[in-house]
């Protein structure tokens, strides 16, 4: 089964650094996407069905959470694993995220051992 993943974030060197931290897993046969809006990812992962996704909560037109409750809610993609990546670590925004459907909500700046555990823990590598 090809495995597919999605780097979404406005920062082009946080994009950049999420996929050096991944660049292993292409080895794998994992194929790499990535979006700088919202919008942008709501596109690919309508048209690729990545496995996992790693997500950018504020973002330009339209914010990581808003993606999040579209993907779980509206679609209802529940085998899309999303990881929501924020520099808002309090209480309340770990709710929401758990509120539009995140699978997991990571703070920023994060451990890159950590990403890509978790990453080839999701998609059984």
């Amino acid at each position: 089964m090809e495995q597919k993943l999605l780097i979404v974030d406005d920062e082009a060197h946080i994009r950049m650094l999420l996929e050096q931290t991944l660049e292993d897993l292409e080895d794998e046969g994992v194929e790499f996407f990535s979006a700088q809006n919202g919008e942008e990812a709501l596109e690919i992962i309508q048209a690729e069905n990545p496995q996992l996704v790693f997500l950018d909560v504020m973002m330009p037109k339209m914010n990581g959470m808003e993606v999040c409750r579209r993907v779980k809610k509206e679609l209802k993609l529940d085998k899309v694993f999303i990881v929501l990546l924020t520099a808002k670590g309090q209480e309340l925004d770990r709710q929401k995220g758990q509120e539009v459907g995140a699978d997991l909500y990571m703070t920023k700046p994060f451990d890159p051992e950590m990403i890509l555990n978790k990453a080839k823990e999701v998609l059984g590598l």
